[in-house]
């Protein structure tokens, strides 16, 4: 009887928190500004690693691990509002193959966030020539899923 209602609770913990997801953006407005800060930030952080990978200021092992690890954070934060119906229309270079496909938008988004796990790796050591190939790997993830989902 025990195994019954923990299966019960679990199973009204798993619900609720997989509708407060959903609920979270109560107008698709909400949603795309929402992504378009996130994608901001990760942005922001990408060009300051970006500029230590091309020498265009000197490489710091703290700040480069610092720019990745928030980016890792963040690389986890923007996928929900891609999925709410609607969030196609409006201010937004979102394509409507997101919502259309989304299986695939769901594979591109894990592999950033595999990608920018590895960069965190990679930055927490001392091969500079690894952390730049795994950059590149990153950056190739980012090229791939806005050259399938984002408008020019």
């Amino acid at each position: 009887m025990k195994a019954i209602w923990k299966t019960i609770v679990c199973f009204a913990i798993v619900a609720g928190i997989i509708g407060s997801a959903y609920a979270q953006f109560a107008r698709t407005d909400d949603a795309i500004k929402y992504r378009q800060a996130v994608m901001f930030l990760i942005g922001q952080h990408m060009g300051r690693m970006a500029a230590m990978v091309k020498g265009k200021q000197p490489y710091n092992q703290k700040n480069f691990l610092r720019n990745a690890v928030l980016v890792e954070t963040l690389s986890k934060l923007p996928w929900d509002s891609f999925l709410l119906a609607g969030s196609d229309k409006g201010q937004t270079k979102m394509k409507s193959e997101v919502l259309e496909n989304k299986e695939k938008f769901e594979e591109a988004a894990q592999n950033l966030e595999t990608e920018m796990a590895k960069l965190v790796s990679a930055a927490n050591g001392s091969d500079f020539n690894a952390i730049k190939a795994q950059f590149g790997a990153v950056g190739k993830s980012c090229k791939n899923c806005h050259d399938q989902f984002r408008s020019r």
